[in-house]
């Protein structure tokens, strides 16, 4: 796996966002629901597989916003540009609600998934006051729709260390966070103990894998309290990397299969 290099960003200014929506984020085009979802979804419903809308990179509010304008000129547009800012959050909301509302209809739904990668190894990329005026409001939407329709689970996917904008993301609806980045400070055992209402996922170091079976068995006692305390989903914390021997994988996910046993 390598990292997404971007040459530039469709969206400078109003006029780039005006076209950009109009061609590629119209939430009625005909295509939009095009393929066998229908046959699909049924299908898992009969097998009792849970079912969630949303995933990687194709829901979320920040996530999207960061790819429309790029890193840096997203967070100054906050500032500069609030009133696009605004717009672009909001119809990424009502565009992911106006497909969901067909899904359901048909669909029994589970989880609604938001991908965001909002945060670094030191907290969030952006302040918890921006975080409420500007990813609230389509959070509480979401929240809103999941609630009418017995979605029991939000959930929230952010790399670094989300500590500071836990709160407002509880408040506004998120109940299942991940992949609880050790590297960046996420201790999967102290987030259950401070947010007993917020359900998690991953909080196992990725890293451990490629130092052998002795440190892999000691990560998994370390998430033991989390795992002991319910609500909680152990998993790696990103992706395998690259220095990781199928020994020593094979060896954690008989480890971990024992420990959950």
């Amino acid at each position: 796996e390598s990292m997404s290099a971007f040459l530039e960003f469709p969206v400078k200014n109003r006029e780039d966002w005006e076209q950009f929506k109009v061609t590629h984020l119209d939430p009625h085009h005909p295509d939009r629901l095009k393929g066998p979802w229908r046959e699909q979804g049924r299908e898992w419903m009969t097998k009792g597989t849970p079912i969630r809308l949303g995933a990687y990179p194709n829901a979320g509010i920040f996530g999207p916003f960061r790819w429309l304008m790029g890193d840096e000129e997203g967070l100054i547009a906050l500032i500069s540009m609030p009133e696009l800012a605004h717009d672009i959050m909001n119809h990424l909301a009502t565009l992911y609600l106006t497909v969901f509302e067909q899904v359901v209809a048909e669909i029994r739904v589970d989880e609604i998934h938001l991908w965001e990668d909002m945060c670094y190894r030191n907290g969030p990329l952006i302040s918890p006051k921006m975080w409420k005026a500007f990813l609230g409001p389509g959070y509480e939407r979401i929240k809103a729709f999941a609630d009418a329709h017995d979605i029991p689970i939000v959930s929230v996917d952010t790399d670094g260390n989300p500590v500071r904008i836990a709160r407002p993301m509880i408040d506004a609806g998120v109940n299942l966070l991940f992949p609880m980045e050790v590297a960046a400070g996420c201790d999967v055992s102290v987030w259950r103990r401070e947010h007993p209402e917020l359900a998690l996922m991953g909080g196992i170091d990725k890293r451990a894998l490629a130092k052998g079976a002795g440190v892999i068995d000691a990560e998994l006692v370390r998430i033991r309290p989390a795992l002991e305390t319910g609500r909680y989903i152990p998993a790696l914390d990103h992706l395998v990397p690259d220095d990781v021997s199928w020994d020593n994988y094979s060896h954690y996910a008989r480890a971990l299969k024992a420990s959950i046993g």
